[in-house]
């Protein structure tokens, strides 16, 4: 080894060199340095930063959504006249919320001591939910059973009997909410599979599936209670592609072409038809010195300007000539519907 003293390398930095580097860096990582001044940095997007929940994510569009409450609202009409009939009592409902969310979040807003009951819909995957209130589950129960439907102010669990009695209404309601999809190939039926008093303990879809929930304001008597009808994505997903599809063919068909049916009747039906030329103009005095013998010249492309009429319409124009000893008009083109319409019996149109 040599035992001359190393020489500082030109291409390393001192501690100054490095503190003024590190102090550049602090104040261009300053608050307000992004976005803010001139140059590149001011360049930069200044709109406002929003929050976004990676862990509920939105499935639908908008459009989808607002499809979806439209579907949603009509099957409220019918199954509000269909309950009013069936208790012999207004049943009034109202559309108060279609959202999505966590199954698990869903499951934490349902209260303690509530009324649900979980249906299968064949042939599609999944459980799904339909939560009320056992103030308004017994509202019901006590209308079936001949009460008025009013002042029942008792909020407990159903006894067996009463659960057999609310499921023939709730069947209903699944009934018509399978019917407002118009899923036709195959058709979709609910069957009720159980009943629970409470969420806090439900396993019917995994913790992050995302649900579909439908909130409806109830009113029966003096009785104003929600009803939820919460079902997983992953159920409806095939029924939300159809009505995708379907919407998209309704949008790319066009109308259909109106088909002529030939009737037998038509084969005894006369129609005279007639050919014709217009030829030329003359005057009053020319046509009344007209005799026997005289020649008047016609241009010789008028053999192709032949109209055809029916009926003394003008519908064709053809070419006419001679089959064997027959005069013939061959037909060439066909007359637009405009100049068909607006021409009078002798062929000429009206001004």
């Amino acid at each position: 080894m040599s035992d001359e003293p190393l020489q500082p390398d030109a291409n390393l930095l001192d501690q100054s060199e490095i503190d003024k580097l590190l102090a550049q860096t602090a104040e261009e990582a300053a608050p307000g340095a992004f976005g803010a001044g001139s140059g590149k940095r001011g360049a930069f997007y200044q709109g406002a930063v929003e929050r976004y929940d990676f862990r509920n994510p939105a499935f639908l569009a908008e459009g989808e959504l607002r499809r979806l409450r439209l579907l949603h609202e009509e099957f409220v009409r019918y199954l509000a006249s269909r309950l009013s009939l069936y208790l012999r009592m207004e049943f009034s409902l109202k559309l108060a919320k279609l959202t999505t969310c966590g199954y698990e979040k869903f499951t934490e807003s349902l209260p303690d001591s509530t009324h649900i009951a979980l249906f299968k819909v064949e042939p599609l995957a999944g459980v799904g939910i339909l939560d009320l209130h056992p103030r308004l589950a017994l509202t019901i129960v006590d209308r079936l059973l001949g009460g008025h439907g009013h002042s029942v102010k008792a909020e407990r669990a159903l006894t067996e009997i009463e659960t057999a009695l609310i499921e023939d209404v709730l069947a209903i309601v699944l009934e018509e909410w399978c019917g407002q999809w118009k899923a036709d190939e195959p058709p979709i039926r609910a069957a009720i599979i159980g009943h629970e008093n409470g969420g806090r303990f439900l396993q019917t879809s995994p913790k992050d599936a995302i649900m579909l929930v439908l909130t409806l304001e109830v009113s029966l008597g003096d009785c104003a209670e929600p009803i939820q009808i919460a079902v997983p994505y992953y159920t409806i997903e095939p029924l939300v592609k159809k009505l995708q599809a379907r919407r998209q063919k309704d949008n790319s068909d066009t109308a259909p072409a109106k088909v002529v049916s030939w009737q037998s009747s038509y084969a005894r039906i006369q129609v005279p038809v007639r050919a014709e030329w217009s030829a030329l103009e003359l005057s009053l005095r020319e046509i009344i010195s007209l005799r026997v013998g005289d020649v008047i010249e016609l241009p010789a492309s008028i053999c192709h300007e032949t109209r055809v009429l029916l009926n003394g319409s003008p519908k064709f124009i053809g070419t006419v000539g001679l089959d064997t000893d027959h005069v013939a008009v061959q037909l060439t083109r066909k007359l637009p519907s405009e100049e068909t319409t607006h021409a009078k019996p002798d062929g000429r149109k009206n001004p």
